[in-house]
């Protein structure tokens, strides 16, 4: 497994083009599995299910489209950005328990800092209830949207991934409708009062994958040998 930390912001094209290489690679076994961390300027990124009224200000920052499963989402300084090129050829060809793997992990991470997210039937990705906020209209509790999760997968080898929102300018929200969820709003680590650096949530990135992910099977590595 390869973990790639690149500092200062990376292009989105070059990104996507990176990450298509690699999967292809790991695909016919020439390359090892691959976590990629990062942040992009920033941007709109409009997945295979995004509507074009979601797009509320398309002239705010540069739009691409992109082949991920989801709809609209912003990328931008001081937001994580954590693509995932693994082979689901060799860890089970479930990619609904893919995806709930990797909100786990996300879940798991925030865990290290005390911090409590929470997976909602319809809604990919991981929220976080505020109690420091007024109840909803219906009485509930309101909740931001923390990280997205969109994945593509080419030869069972997935890529593009997550977003956890560490300190971004969560203004720049605001030109689109996040995930196509009206209803919600969007949070960061340090909006929620939590003074957690890139390099913090790297560091709980890193534990938490080899608890709620893990390396391939014993089995697939024996195989590519």
């Amino acid at each position: 497994m390869d973990w790639i930390t690149s500092d200062g912001l990376t292009d989105y094209d070059e990104a996507v083009a990176f990450m298509e290489a690699r999967a292809a690679a790991i695909a016919t076994g020439e390359a090892e599995e691959c976590i990629w961390l990062l942040e992009h300027p920033p941007l709109y990124s409009a997945g295979t299910s995004a509507r074009r009224e979601d797009l509320t200000d398309p002239d705010r920052f540069p739009v691409h489209e992109s082949k991920r499963g989801g709809q609209y989402t912003y990328h931008g300084p001081g937001q994580r950005v954590i693509y995932v090129m693994l082979n689901l050829g060799e860890r089970g060809r479930d990619v609904r328990r893919f995806v709930q793997q990797l909100e786990h992990w996300v879940i798991a991470t925030l865990d290290e800092f005390n911090l409590r997210g929470h997976i909602r039937e319809g809604r990919v990705g991981v929220w976080i209830e505020r109690d420091d906020k007024p109840l909803t209209a219906t009485g509930t509790k309101p909740e931001d949207k923390i990280a997205a999760i969109g994945i593509r997968l080419r030869k069972w080898v997935s890529f593009h991934g997550i977003s956890i929102n560490v300190e971004p300018d969560l203004s720049h929200f605001d030109g689109i409708v996040p995930c196509g969820i009206a209803e919600h709003g969007v949070t960061s680590l340090v909006d929620l009062g939590l003074p957690v650096t890139m390099a913090d949530l790297d560091v709980a990135l890193r534990k938490t994958f080899d608890e709620v992910v893990g390396d391939l099977p014993e089995e697939a590595l024996a195989q590519g040998d």
